[in-house]
């Protein structure tokens, strides 16, 4: 009876039959995984989600947890119930009611519930086994006698005519329950062999899905820190364009202001001058000149004269604009402090990287801004110097990065050959291992003849991909010891990475020949 009802509790609800790879919804009900997949399905097409045996209904659709205690306990259940599956196998001299078969006899072809097969062993001492409706492979296909013996030289079973006429006569053969006993045996310690495997498998599946979980969580977090990142930016575009478009407000207001100010003073002169104008109009036409002469509101002046023009020589002009490098420079400051804060958040610093024209040698030609090395054959007159190249064309830049998170990109005319990376300042000026990425003391990337190569220590690994743009970002974190080259196309691509214990100052290091020239971006 417990028997019965702990198989009830071990159920699926769905197939009404064991679990079957059990899994388990967040409201904590079980199903087969088949089951519960093929429910979620069709729920898929109606637009929803629910448990199916508490209704419990979720937003999205759910994620199945393996349930490895219930599947274990399901496992030792069946192996101890082997009369719990579903034979259909019935005695057969219960005609009235159906009464389960608990054994079958195979001398005399007929199955036996407990009563039956009480009275059956009462009068007859027959070989019994499991129940079963197929008693031929119970028997021997030649000679048509129950199978007794095992030949494990054949790895056949056998009836007595076999081993005493047949051609296993003269073998070494076993009982059918000893050979089956050793057979488990060896199973057994088969088994024991395989557990520690599946254990292993086991364990690298869960850290596997927990990898992917911790993977799909970062995900979503970064998300949410890119959404925010750009929630930033366009709060903070917003304050720039609202400062910029007031700016040209207050230049306009101002502006405006003035010239209304002169219109109104000019518009009062007119009006002056008008009157001025009518009543000289008006003396004009007396004909008295006694009145005439003695008018004293009559004023004759020259052009420009201060005592009709108010003191302001007569003209009044305005050619004052619109200050268009302030309302620039408005723009440009606050976008600079956009990407500024944008670097700042997401932890990375943009080094203003200079070439250090000491160490370059003879052919290397610097630009004037130090952000350009060229391969040239006109060669500047250089003073000797204890840092400067001698065998290879490479230059290193003024500053080193010796700690923090550091982006910066550099472009290649794509003539030549050219190789960019980092370099500590203790590498070897002269001889054939001086070169960037020739020793333990330099990585690179190599960009010739179409292809991509990386280097260290000698070490050369050609990259699969094709180079297809002519600019590169470079990534450094010194504390994680790790150096990461990108190529900047559309969508970006990963190039290569490096790991390495930094112990030195890293310098940025430019290799130039056959032509090439490289330049760091602003």
């Amino acid at each position: 009876m417990a028997s019965a009802e702990l198989r009830d509790q071990l159920n699926c609800s769905i197939c009404l039959s064991l679990y079957t790879d059990p899994v388990s919804l967040r409201c904590g009900h079980n199903f087969c995984r088949s089951c519960i997949v093929s429910v979620l399905d069709a729920q898929e097409a109606a637009g929803g989600y629910s448990c199916p045996d508490c209704r419990a209904e979720y937003p999205e659709r759910p994620a199945l947890e393996k349930n490895r205690k219930l599947r274990n306990i399901v496992e030792r259940f069946s192996s101890t119930q082997p009369d719990m599956k579903d034979t259909s196998i019935f005695c057969a001299y219960c005609t009235k009611s159906p009464v389960p078969a608990v054994k079958s006899c195979l001398q005399c072809e007929n199955t036996f519930c407990n009563d039956h097969l009480t009275v059956h062993n009462k009068t007859l001492d027959h070989i019994l086994t499991e129940p079963t409706r197929s008693f031929d492979n119970k028997k021997c296909s030649l000679h048509k006698k129950v199978l007794e013996y095992y030949c494990p030289q054949d790895a056949a079973c056998l009836c007595v005519s076999c081993c005493l006429v047949g051609e296993h006569r003269g073998h070494q053969v076993e009982l059918l329950d000893e050979a089956s006993e050793k057979k488990k045996k060896d199973l057994r310690k088969y088994l024991d062999e395989l557990n520690p495997q599946k254990i292993d498998i086991w364990t690298r599946v869960q850290n596997l899905q927990d990898h992917m979980k911790n993977i799909q969580e970062k995900a979503s977090n970064k998300r949410m820190n890119v959404s925010k990142i750009f929630m930033d930016i366009k709060k903070q575009v917003e304050m720039a364009e609202k400062k910029a478009l007031s700016e040209v407000s207050r230049q306009e207001e101002k502006i405006v202001s003035q010239i209304s100010h002169l219109i109104k003073k000019l518009e009062i002169q007119e009006d002056e001058l008008s009157r001025k104008m009518r009543h000289m109009e008006e003396m004009c036409r007396v004909t008295d000149p006694i009145r005439l002469l003695q008018e004293s509101d009559i004023t004759v002046c020259s052009h420009g004269g201060d005592e009709d023009t108010g003191g302001d020589g007569g003209e009044v002009s305005f050619e004052e604009d619109l200050d268009e490098v302030l309302i620039s420079l408005t723009s440009h400051r606050s976008m600079r402090d956009i990407v500024t804060n944008v670097t700042s958040e997401l932890g990375v610093h943009v080094p203003d990287i200079l070439l250090d024209v000491d160490t370059a040698p003879r052919r290397v030609k610097i630009s004037e801004d130090l952000k350009t090395a060229t391969d040239s054959y006109n060669k500047p007159v250089r003073l000797e110097s204890p840092g400067r190249f001698v065998t290879s064309a490479q230059v290193l830049s003024r500053c080193g990065l010796f700690s923090g998170r550091h982006y910066w990109e550099v472009e290649w005319n794509q003539i030549g050959q050219c190789s960019v990376g980092l370099s500590y300042p203790s590498i070897e000026k002269k001889g054939e291992h001086s070169g960037i990425g020739y020793n333990d003391k330099s990585w690179c990337l190599d960009m010739y003849n179409e292809e991509y190569n990386v280097w260290h220590n000698s070490d050369v690994l050609t990259l699969s991909v094709k180079p297809t743009s002519p600019t590169l970002g470079v990534f450094l974190d010194y504390e994680a010891g790790r150096l990461s080259f990108y190529e900047l196309c559309d969508p970006i691509r990963h190039l290569h990475t490096f790991t390495a214990s930094f112990t030195e100052p890293l310098h940025v290091v430019f290799s130039v020949e056959v032509g090439a020239s490289v330049t760091i971006r602003s």
